[in-house]
């Protein structure tokens, strides 16, 4: 399973840890490192269709549930067809 929302697309970026003393030196790389995104296993219920979908979704997609309704994300996300 990979490490994607199933509704906002959301995935690991690569981005460059970078320290103050490192900006002060001009050879002196310190690597990269993943930054991931804050996935939870939800069970999500949609009473239009009397069914539950156990999905795996960032916290920001969880508000965006919250605030417009279960039916309409999962449609837009192509989750229902």
């Amino acid at each position: 399973m990979a490490r994607k929302c199933d509704i906002t697309g959301k995935k690991p970026i690569v981005g460059g840890g970078y320290s103050n003393r490192t900006r002060a030196t001009q050879f002196n790389p310190t690597g990269k490192r993943a930054r991931k995104p804050n996935l939870q296993k939800k069970r999500i219920f949609v009473p239009e269709l009397n069914k539950t979908f156990v999905l795996r979704i960032s916290t920001r997609a969880i508000k965006t549930i919250n605030k417009n309704g279960a039916y309409k994300v999962l449609k837009k996300a192509g989750i229902i067809k």
